[in-house]
């Protein structure tokens, strides 16, 4: 049985420490500031001029003014700040991000990344996607294993276009879960309830080793 969205959240939770500052990118990866693990301290940055987003609001906590760069209505912690957005990409680029975790199109298994460029849409500009890969510390990557026409999208080389080359240092999928190393490529971590070694090759592309926890 495959992971859930939540379930993926959970299991790209797991790369959380203490003390990190991190982007939470639009889709399953918002998800993520629901299972910080207790006693944790992660201070979660948002591009369109925040620090310190908290987990999804409750009914009563609702304001639909705090948003986040999803548009998502979120809340902030007791610590939190605002800034422009000008602040917030100066964080990014300056370094001073430990962890990205953002969803994608198709990877690589070199740790490319394509997630800007949306098959068939028009697009206006790929936003602050490029900005994240290139200026954060570590890249996780959280997507369904496959598209909805059943491609892969863990592929040997993206089809796409790329956003970053070699950024990527964790893919967490609906089925399993990789980690990326440089000059070694994919490494299998971790399968999704009664998935099989045999289902994951069927639906990937990309070449990868096994190293079951």
């Amino acid at each position: 049985m495959a992971w859930t969205r939540e379930e993926m959240a959970q299991q790209a939770a797991k790369q959380l420490q203490d003390g990190f500052y991190v982007n939470l990118g639009i889709g399953i990866p918002t998800l993520v500031s629901n299972y910080i693990p207790e006693g944790m301290h992660v201070v979660l940055e948002s591009e369109n001029g925040m620090l310190g987003t908290g987990p999804f609001p409750t009914e009563e906590e609702l304001d639909g003014d705090l948003v986040n760069a999803s548009k998502q209505t979120v809340t902030l912690l007791p610590y939190g700040s605002y800034f422009d957005s000008a602040e917030s990409f100066a964080m990014i680029r300056g370094g001073h991000v430990d962890l990205a975790i953002l969803g994608a199109m198709e990877v690589s298994e070199a740790g490319d990344i394509a997630n800007w460029m949306v098959p068939g849409k028009i697009v206006k500009g790929m936003g602050g996607a490029m900005d994240l890969v290139s200026g954060v510390r570590r890249v996780i990557v959280c997507m369904e294993h496959n598209s909805k026409d059943g491609e892969p999208k863990v592929r040997k080389q993206c089809t796409l276009p790329l956003t970053g080359s070699g950024m990527v240092r964790h893919v967490v999928t609906d089925i399993c879960e990789f980690e990326c190393v440089r000059g070694e490529g994919l490494i299998l971590t971790a399968m999704a309830h009664d998935i099989t070694l045999d289902e994951v090759r069927a639906r990937t592309e990309a070449d990868f080793k096994v190293v079951l926890g």
